[in-house]
């Protein structure tokens, strides 16, 4: 399956092509982990990455490096999404590091590609949003499209997501800010069940597989989400 650079393909055609390669789309990114033996291989991984995607993909990719592991990200910033052309770069990333015996992988359960929002309820949107953005220093940019127009960003995507939800009228019942955590598909029920056996309970399960609503023991609320149900 191949696409235009400038195609916006479904969630569901997105993972068509990216899992055989390792990759996983979380939140309108692509996510891979590259297992390395030190900060010096990390380091070439990036190094190989950059090479891979070329002048085409300069603003498309990042890497996050650590001792043991580099985290590569890939989207185009302009969509706030995975196009055609993201595609075609993970499959040049994952070919040039398998050159060099380097595999791109979906992570596990220990260490999951993760993104996570945090959800802020409201009766007014527009008067609150620009509190929030000048208290976290988050730009206006293309969000994924997965969140609703309006959310703000973390400029080098290192923090959360943050959305707004329309309320009519105020919920003093419940908490109005929660969290979403969005992982790999494969990894939902896993970190579902890990968190029911911590205490926490399963508050709805009508919108899965794109989200389990769960609580803790208080009633905080947290969702665990995924790309798929919603193409």
């Amino acid at each position: 399956m191949s696409f235009a650079d400038d195609a916006r393909p479904q969630r569901g055609q997105i993972s068509a092509v990216a899992d055989p390669l390792g990759w996983r789309l979380v939140l309108g990114v692509l996510i891979t982990h590259v297992a390395v033996p030190s900060l010096a291989a990390a380091g070439e991984v990036a190094r190989i990455a950059i090479d891979a995607v070329g002048a085409d993909g300069g603003d498309h990719v990042t890497a996050e490096l650590h001792s043991d592991l580099v985290v590569l990200r890939l989207h185009s910033p302009s969509a706030g999404a995975v196009t055609g052309l993201d595609l075609r770069l993970a499959a040049a990333v994952t070919t040039a590091l398998a050159a060099q015996s380097l595999t791109t992988g979906p992570g596990n359960a220990s260490v999951a590609p993760q993104n996570i929002e945090i959800a802020i309820d409201a009766l007014d949107i527009p008067l609150v949003r620009p509190f929030w953005q000048a208290v976290t220093g988050y730009v206006d940019e293309p969000g994924p499209p997965d969140l609703p127009d309006g959310a703000l960003l973390d400029p080098l995507r290192r923090g959360p997501a943050i959305w707004f939800q329309q309320m009519d009228v105020p919920r003093p019942q419940r908490n109005r800010i929660h969290i979403d955590v969005d992982v790999p598909p494969e990894l939902a029920a896993v970190r579902i069940d890990a968190a029911l056996a911590a205490g926490g309970t399963l508050v709805s399960s009508d919108a899965a597989p794109a989200f389990w609503v769960l609580a803790d023991p208080e009633g905080n609320e947290a969702c665990i989400c995924t790309w798929q149900g919603r193409d």
